[in-house]
């Protein structure tokens, strides 16, 4: 069970991962947690280490890899908050690139169509879109005929949800996991199993930005 605080900086620090893909920093989490000083954050830390809630990736300053969440958060946590479109704001068209497995991969389809998608929702980058079919990926809130704003990148951190091209034929939606010499895409549906490649048969073609869905 986590105190109160725990489970507050518990998300938080998910939530920062998954809109920024970089942990918050230590005056960030006593701001959003309004403590007094950085060491009661240093504390939650470590107690959420301890408990198996995050890890401390080696080698990287500020680096925090969030390994679990209380189940029922899983939905909220996990899935990108989409702002509230202002009356005023700019919108951008890009690239819509047809369909993307979040099941067994199939090929992400080249097109010619654009998608308008308000500009507070896109960061910093280079941004596609692709429509998701399947629903390996519900458990983080990615659903069928949802549209994932994909951020072009060919490098991505463990726990990051990626556009990984399997042997330069096909392409899903997963979670990418470095597990030994192998290469782990890991669904977010129980009845899927993690697919694991060699190193040379993947090639991460962008990273997850964000969700526009359609009602």
């Amino acid at each position: 069970m986590l105190t109160r605080k725990q489970h507050e900086l518990l998300l938080y620090i998910d939530r920062r991962l998954n809109e920024t893909g970089i942990s918050p920093s230590f005056e960030e989490m006593k701001e959003a947690l309004d403590l007094k000083s950085k060491s009661g954050v240093h504390r939650l830390i470590s107690a959420l280490v301890e408990r198996g809630f995050i890890r401390r990736l080696p080698n990287r300053a500020r680096a925090l890899e969030v390994l679990k969440i209380p189940e029922a958060d899983k939905g909220a946590a996990k899935a990108p908050v989409m702002p509230p479109r202002p009356a005023n704001d700019d919108v951008l068209d890009i690239p819509l690139h047809g369909r993307i497995a979040a099941g067994t991969p199939i090929e992400a389809l080249q097109g010619t169509d654009t998608l308008p998608v308000p500009a507070a929702l896109l960061g910093p980058g280079e941004h596609y879109a692709l429509e998701v079919a399947g629903d390996s990926m519900v458990e983080l809130g990615i659903l069928d005929g949802d549209y994932a704003l994909i951020r072009k990148t060919d490098v991505a951190r463990d726990g990051e949800i990626v556009v990984a091209l399997v042997n330069e034929e096909e392409a899903t939606l997963k979670t990418l996991r470095r597990e030994g010499q192998m290469i782990r895409l890991d669904p977010a549906n129980r009845l899927y199993d993690p697919q694991r490649y060699r190193p040379e048969q993947v090639r991460i073609q962008g990273r997850l930005a964000g969700l526009l869905r359609r009602y």
